[in-house]
C-alpha cells in the first residue's frame, strides 16, 4: 500500500507573463510521480493538460492556452496528491496585431486581412492596404508603458487605420526619440503621398486623352458627311448611303479603338496574372525560400511551409501548381537526406539528435530514423572504446624504454577520480588524493591505469545520452513534446517494444566490451585466447601494485554507480559487478604477495637498537607493515551496494589464508636468519641502548659488534613479544577486516614461532650452560683432590666460586638485554649445573667425614645462592646430590657447616646481590 502524498504546490513559473501559446516551465513540489499521475493543469483558468509534459516531481513544461482571465494561478492536480495550490501567478498578455506588411516569425494568411478599424476580417486585396510606416522614416519604439498611454489618451488609438486615431499617441509610441530633422522629413513624405492621391484621377484622364480626341474626330467626320449627303434629294439612295456611312464609321471606329482595346485586354491579362502571382506567391516562392532556410538552418520554417503547401496544393490538378509543387518535393527530399546525414553524424549531442529525428518525422521520412540513430550511436561508442585501447597500447609500446612498467604509489601523487560523474565523491584510501596535480600523476601512472580511467570516462559520458535516446524512443517524446501526434507516438512505442531485445543486446555488447577491455589490460589471464587477441595486446612485464589496483577498483565502482543511476536494469550491469569482484580478489592477492616480499626485506632494516623492554624495532615494523597493507585494502574489502563479499568463494579464502600464513612465516624466517648470522655479517656500528635500562657490568654496545649469544637473546626477546602481543594484534586486525580462517593463521604462526623460540633458547643454553657444566668436574678434582682423604673444610672452594661468577655473568648479559628472560634462562642454567653436580656426587664411591662435610658445604652454598631460580627438576637434582652424601652425625659438624655457609655468603655478598635483587620476581618459564 503506497503512502499518501502531499498535494501539489507550485512555487515558480518561467516566464511569469506572456501571450497565448507561450511555452512555460512550472516548478514546485509533489508535482506527480509520473506522466500518468498528472490529472489536471490549469493556468489562468484554462486547461493546459493537453500540452503538459511531465519532467519530474518538481518540473512540468506546457504551453499557455487562450485563457479568459488576464492573471491567475497555476493549479496542478495529481492522482496521488489531489488538487494543489500555487504561490505564484501568470499574467496573460494581449498579442500584438500583425499587419500585412509587418515582419513576423509565423505565417499569416495574406488573403484574410484583419481590418483593425472594424475589428473583423475582410477579404480585400493586399495592394489596397496602406503602408505600415506612413511617415516613411525609421520607427523607434519607445519604452512608455501601454497602460500610461491608454490613460493619457482615453478612447483613442495609435492605429492610423482606426477612426479614433491619435497622432500624438502614434508619435509618442513610435517616434519618441526621433530627431526634429527626421520629423520634418516625415512631413515632406506625407505631403508627397497626399499629392499623389489627388493627382491620381487627373493622371488617369491624361493617360486616355488621345483616345478621347480620336473618338471626337471620328464623330465630327460622320456628322459632316451626313450633312453633305442630306442636300441630295435622292430618296432611294439615301438609305444605302447611310448604311455605307455607318459601315465606314464602324470600320473607322474599329480602326481607331483596336489599339486601345488591345492594350486594355493586355492590361487585363497582366492584371489577372499579377493577381494570380500575388495570390499564390507562397507556392511560387517556396522552392527558393526552402533553399534559403535550409542554408540558414531554419528547418522549422521549412517544415511549416511544406505542411502548408502540402495541404493547399498536394492534390491540385492545375499544371503550373503541379510543376512548382513537384519542385518543392524535390527540395524536401534533399532536405530529408541532409537531415539523415546530420542525424547519423558523430559525435552529436542528444539535443541535436532529438531535433533531427523530430524534423525527419515531421517530413515523413521513410524507415525509422530514430532506430537508425540508435544503431549508429551504438557502433560509434564501440569504435571509440577500441580506438582508446589501441592508442594506449601503441603509446605503451612506444614508451616501453622510457617508463618502468611497475610503479609504486607510496611516493607518487595520487590523482582525483573522474568526474563525474559526477559527478562526485573523492577517493580515500589511507590518505586523501591530492587535486591539482593530475598532469604529474598521469606521467607517473602505468598506461593500463590511465587507460581504464579514460575508457570508463568515455563510457560514462556517452552511454547516458545513448540510454536517454532509447527512453525517449520508447515513450514517444522524440516526436512531440505536447503529445499532439498521438498516432505517431503509438507507432514509435510499438516499434520500441519490438526492438527491446535488440537494444538490450546493444547495451550488453557495450558492457561486455568495457569489461573485456579492462580485463585485457589488468586481468589478461581471465580471457580466452581469442578474446585476448581482440581485447589484449598490453606488455605485461610486471603486474600492477595493490595501490594501483585499488585506484582502478574505485574508478570502476564510480562508473558502475553512474550507470546504475541511469536506471539501467541490474542484469545488464551484473558483468561489471563480476569484474569488480575479480579485481578486488586480485588486489588482495597482489597486496599480500607484495607485503610478503616487503616482510622478507625487513632483515635489512634491523638496527639492533634495544629499548628498555629488550626489543628492537623489528616487531613494530612488522606489525605496521601488515596494518598498512590491511588499511590499503579497506576500500577493497568493504562491500558497496550490490557487491558480493570478496571471501564468498572458498578458493579465495584458502588463498588468502595461505598468503597470510606465508607472511607470518616469512617474518619468523627473518628472525631466524638474523639470530643465526655469523658475526661478521651484521653491522653494529650504529647500535645504541636505552639509557633507562640497567647495565651492571657495562653496556654490550661498547663492543664493535654483537656476539652470537647477544643476538640470540635479542631474538628471544622479540619472539616473546611477538607471541604475547604482536601476533594477537595482527589476528585482531585480520578479524576486523573480515579475513576468514584467522584462527588457523594464528595457530600455525604461533606454533612456528614457538618452535623457533625453543631452537634459539636451546642454542643459547648450549652456548652458556655447557662451559659452566664442563668446568665443574675439573674444578672439583683440581690438585688431586680426594673425597676420601681431605682436610677439615675451611670454606667453599674456588671452582664453585668460579661457576657462580660465570652464572652471574650469564645473569648480567640476559638482564642487560631483557630482564623478563632472566628467570627462564637462569632456571635452565641452574638445572644444568645441579644435574651435573648431582651426577658427580653420585659417581663418588665413598666420602670421608671431612669430604662429606666439604661436599655438603658446596652443594648447600650453591643451592642457597640460586634458590629463587630453583625448579622442580633442579630441586630434585640437589636432593639427589645431598642423598649421595653421608649424614652429619655430630652437632659440631653441623655448626661448622653453618658457620662456613655464613662466611661464604658474607664474603660473596657483593657478587650474590644480583640473585637477591630479583627475589621478589615470580618464577617464569
Amino acid at each position: 500500500m503506497s503512502r499518501a502524498r502531499q498535494p501539489p504546490l507550485v512555487t515558480g513559473i518561467s516566464p511569469n507573463e506572456g501571450i497565448a501559446w507561450t511555452k512555460v516551465t512550472i516548478r514546485g513540489e509533489n508535482l506527480g510521480t509520473g506522466p500518468t499521475d498528472l490529472l489536471g493543469l490549469t493556468i489562468c483558468g484554462h486547461n493546459c493538460l493537453l500540452t503538459a509534459e511531465w519532467m519530474s516531481a518538481s518540473k512540468i513544461v506546457c504551453r499557455v492556452g487562450q485563457a479568459k482571465n488576464d492573471k491567475g494561478d497555476i493549479i496542478v492536480t495529481t492522482k496521488s496528491g489531489g488538487k494543489g495550490t500555487s504561490t505564484v501567478s501568470f499574467k496573460l498578455l494581449k498579442p500584438e496585431k500583425i499587419g500585412i506588411l509587418d515582419q513576423s516569425a509565423v505565417w499569416v494568411d495574406e488573403m484574410n486581412y484583419y481590418d483593425m478599424r472594424t475589428d473583423r476580417n475582410k477579404g480585400i486585396p493586399p495592394l489596397s492596404l496602406r503602408p505600415a510606416n506612413p511617415l516613411g522614416i525609421e520607427i523607434d519604439k519607445g519604452r512608455f508603458p501601454q497602460k500610461d498611454l491608454e490613460s493619457l489618451f482615453p478612447g483613442m488609438s495609435a492605429d492610423f487605420t482606426s477612426e479614433n486615431f491619435s497622432a500624438a499617441w502614434y508619435l509618442i509610441e513610435n517616434h519618441s526619440t526621433t530627431s526634429f530633422d527626421q520629423l520634418k522629413m516625415a512631413v515632406v513624405n506625407l505631403k508627397k503621398q497626399a499629392n499623389k492621391k489627388n493627382e491620381g484621377s487627373l493622371a488617369y484622364v491624361k493617360g486616355g486623352l488621345s483616345t478621347f480626341f480620336e473618338a471626337q474626330d471620328a464623330l465630327s467626320a460622320i456628322h459632316q458627311k451626313l450633312e453633305a449627303d442630306g442636300t441630295e434629294k435622292v430618296e432611294g439612295s439615301m438609305t444605302q448611303k447611310l448604311e455605307n456611312v455607318l459601315n465606314r464609321a464602324s470600320n473607322t471606329a474599329d480602326t481607331l479603338f483596336q489599339e486601345v482595346l488591345g492594350r486594355k485586354d493586355k492590361a487585363d491579362s497582366t492584371r489577372n496574372a499579377l493577381n494570380v502571382l500575388q495570390r499564390f506567391k507562397f507556392l511560387f516562392n517556396l522552392p527558393l525560400n526552402i533553399e534559403r532556410n535550409i542554408q540558414k538552418g531554419d528547418y522549422d520554417v521549412v517544415i511549416n511551409d511544406y505542411e502548408k503547401a502540402k495541404s493547399l496544393f498536394g492534390k491540385t490538378e492545375v499544371q503550373v501548381f503541379k510543376k512548382y509543387y513537384a519542385e518543392v518535393e524535390t527540395r524536401i527530399e534533399a532536405l530529408r537526406e541532409l537531415l539523415l546525414d546530420k542525424l547519423l553524424e558523430t559525435p552529436s549531442t542528444l539535443h541535436d539528435q532529438k531535433r533531427y529525428i523530430r524534423y525527419l518525422s515531421d517530413l515523413h521520412a521513410p524507415g525509422d530514423p530514430a532506430w537508425q540513430c540508435i544503431g549508429a550511436q551504438h557502433q560509434w561508442i564501440l569504435q571509440l572504446m577500441h580506438n582508446c585501447k589501441e592508442s594506449y597500447v601503441k603509446e605503451q609500446k612506444g614508451n616501453a624504454l622510457l617508463h618502468s612498467p611497475m610503479l609504486d604509489l607510496d611516493s607518487d601523487v595520487r590523482p582525483s577520480p573522474i568526474g563525474h560523474l559526477s559527478q562526485t565523491a573523492s577517493l580515500k584510501r589511507g590518505s586523501s588524493f591530492q587535486s591539482g596535480r593530475d598532469d604529474a600523476w598521469r606521467y607517473k601512472a602505468p598506461q593500463q591505469v590511465v587507460f581504464v580511467e579514460k575508457l570508463t570516462k568515455l563510457v560514462v559520458s556517452q552511454l547516458p545520452n545513448f540510454w536517454k535516446l532509447w527512453v525517449s524512443y520508447v515513450n514517444g517524446s522524440l516526436f512531440s513534446e505536447t503529445a499532439e501526434k498521438s498516432g505517431q507516438m503509438e507507432r514509435s512505442k510499438k516499434n520500441a517494444r519490438q526492438r527491446q531485445n535488440d537494444f538490450k543486446k546493444m547495451i550488453q555488447e557495450v558492457m561486455h566490451s568495457l569489461v573485456k577491455l579492462i580485463r585485457g589490460a589488468l586481468l589478461p589471464f581471465t580471457l580466452r585466447e581469442g578474446e585476448l587477441r581482440q581485447y589484449g595486446g598490453w606488455e605485461m612485464k610486471s603486474e600492477l601494485s595493490g595501490q594501483w589496483l585499488t585506484h582502478v577498483i574505485q574508478t570502476v565502482r564510480l562508473s558502475s554507480e553512474s550507470l546504475t543511476a541511469l536506471e539501467i536494469p541490474n542484469d545488464m550491469l551484473q558483468i561489471i559487478q563480476d569484474l569488480i569482484l575479480d579485481l578486488r580478489v586480485r588486489c588482495i592477492i597482489v597486496t599480500l604477495q607484495h607485503t610478503a616480499e616487503d616482510i622478507k626485506r625487513l632483515a635489512e632494516k634491523e638496527d639492533w637498537v634495544v629499548d628498555n623492554e629488550g626489543l628492537t624495532s623489528l616487531p613494530s615494523q612488522f606489525e605496521q607493515c601488515i596494518i598498512r597493507a590491511l588499511q590499503s585494502l579497506k576500500t577493497v574489502l568493504d562491500c558497496k551496494p550490490g557487491e558480493a563479499s570478496v571471501f564468498q568463494q572458498q578458493k579465495t579464502q584458502d588463498d588468502v589464508c595461505q598468503l597470510s600464513i606465508g607472511i607470518m612465516q616469512g617474518f619468523i624466517d627473518c628472525l631466524e636468519q638474523l639470530s643465526t648470522k655469523p658475526d661478521g655479517d651484521i653491522d653494529t656500528s650504529h647500535l645504541s641502548v636505552d639509557v633507562s635500562s640497567p647495565d651492571l657490568f657495562g653496556s654490550i654496545h661498547e663492543e664493535s659488534s654483537l656476539s652470537s649469544e647477544q643476538r640470540l637473546l635479542i631474538a628471544l626477546s622479540n619472539c616473546r613479544y611477538l607471541e604475547r602481543h604482536t601476533f594477537l594484534n595482527i589476528a585482531e586486525h585480520f578479524e576486523k577486516h573480515g579475513f576468514q580462517g584467522v584462527d588457523k593463521i594464528t595457530q600455525v604462526s604461533m606454533e612456528s614461532l614457538k618452535e623457533l623460540d625453543q631452537r634459539l633458547f636451546e642454542m643459547y643454553i648450549e652456548f652458556k650452560a655447557d662451559p659452566i657444566v664442563g668446568s665443574l668436574e675439573p674444578g672439583i678434582y683440581a690438585g688431586y683432590f680426594d673425597w676420601k682423604d681431605c682436610l677439615i673444610p675451611t670454606g667453599v672452594r674456588n671452582y664453585l666460586k668460579e661457576a657462580l661468577v660465570n652464572i652471574i655473568a650469564v645473569h648480567a648479559e640476559v638482564f642487560t638485554i631483557s630482564k623478563d628472560l632472566v628467570p627462564r634462562v637462569m632456571s635452565r642454567v641452574v638445572e644444568a649445573v645441579s644435574e651435573e653436580l648431582s651426577r658427580l656426587m653420585q659417581c663418588v664411591s665413598s666420602f670421608s667425614k671431612n669430604g662429606a662435610l666439604q661436599a655438603k658445604l658446596e652443594i648447600c652454598a650453591l643451592r642457597d645462592t640460586v634458590a629463587i631460580y630453583l625448579t622442580p627438576e633442579s630441586k630434585s637434582s640437589f636432593k639427589q646430590a645431598l642423598e649421595a652424601l653421608p649424614q652429619l652425625s655430630s652437632g659440631t659438624d653441623r655448626k661448622l657447616l653453618e658457620e662456613l655457609l655464613n662466611k661464604f655468603k658474607s664474603s660473596m655478598h657483593l657478587q650474590l646481590t644480583c640473585f637477591q635483587a630479583s627475589s621478589s620476581a615470580m618464577m617464569k618459564t
